[in-house]
């Protein structure tokens, strides 16, 4: 039984206006349902906005990359569609019998050493940027424990530990903050300064990342590691252990709040006069025993 042209075009018309509805109702959808900047939102196609100069280069890089490969998926279907048309069976009877062509030898090898070297160029300029820690304003050590983080500021005689909030906690709070991501104490930097990172564990290995700055480097046992950002937008930023640690591995979320150099400075002040006290609490507990 044989379906006339004009039906079976009605149809595929059809079958591409579901698809293309299917489409836009994604879209929309994922455009409606973002979460806000420095934090992962449901049905998120794209990376998260940068806050940092480190990360709007990644974002630059992934979107040549993607243009790249783009157009070089696009050439190779190209190429195959030609020869399913030109060279099939019926279209070309008489096969060819060619055995070589210098000048596509050529291309073939040129071109891909052109693309790599393109590829190169920029992947190396932001692995040197990213490893060519500048002078620094202020600097933070991060100790993973499970499952948990110790944040010290050795300059500033500032440390405390961060612990995800409950449910119920998250509950009392106005607005509520995401959950599995905000925190009882968040990491405090001013904006547009160099923060120095350093990172490493109490037991085993954790990774302390924030996407929006462009930020992950692995907090190892008995080894110091080292990176940077400068957050260029006030604002709460949200992360994760991005390293397997164990069975609440996906419970020690990180959150850095960006803020003015005056919201800092008496930050700064109210963290120095409670570590003094946890501290003296401490030796008053060490001595009574």
């Amino acid at each position: 039984m044989t379906m006339s042209k004009s039906r079976f075009d009605r149809r595929l018309l059809g079958v591409a206006g579901i698809g293309i509805a299917t489409i836009g109702g994604l879209l929309g959808l994922a455009g409606s349902a973002l979460a806000g900047e420095g934090q992962p939102s449901p049905w998120e196609m794209q990376l998260q906005n940068a806050a940092s100069p480190v990360m709007e280069n990644i974002v630059w890089f992934h979107s040549f990359l993607l243009w790249l490969i783009t157009a070089i998926t696009l050439f190779v279907l190209a190429l195959l569609v030609i020869v399913v048309v030109k060279f099939n069976a019926k279209a070309n009877p008489v096969p060819s019998k060619t055995t070589h062509n210098t000048l596509i030898e050529v291309a073939w090898t040129i071109v891909p050493v052109m693309i790599l070297v393109a590829v190169a160029v920029p992947s190396f300029r932001l692995l040197f940027f990213q490893l060519d820690i500048p002078k620094a304003d202020l600097t933070i050590k991060a100790t993973g424990n499970q499952w948990n983080w110790t944040y010290q500021y050795p300059d500033d005689k500032i440390e405390f530990t961060s612990i995800m909030l409950t449910d119920e906690e998250r509950a009392k709070m106005n607005p509520v903050p995401p959950r599995l991501l905000a925190v009882d104490n968040e990491t405090v930097v001013p904006v547009n300064k160099v923060v120095r990172i350093q990172t490493t564990a109490a037991d085993v290995i954790h990774s302390w990342a924030i996407p929006s700055f462009g930020v992950k480097i692995d907090a190892i046992p008995g080894r110091l590691n080292e990176t940077w950002f400068r957050a260029t937008r006030e604002g709460r930023y949200y992360g994760q252990c991005s390293e397997l640690c164990g069975k609440d591995h996906a419970f020690m979320p990180i959150v850095v709040r960006v803020v003015s150099d005056q919201e800092y400075d008496a930050w700064k002040k109210q963290q120095q006069v409670a570590s003094a006290a946890r501290k003296s609490y401490a030796s008053i507990g060490a001595s009574a025993q």
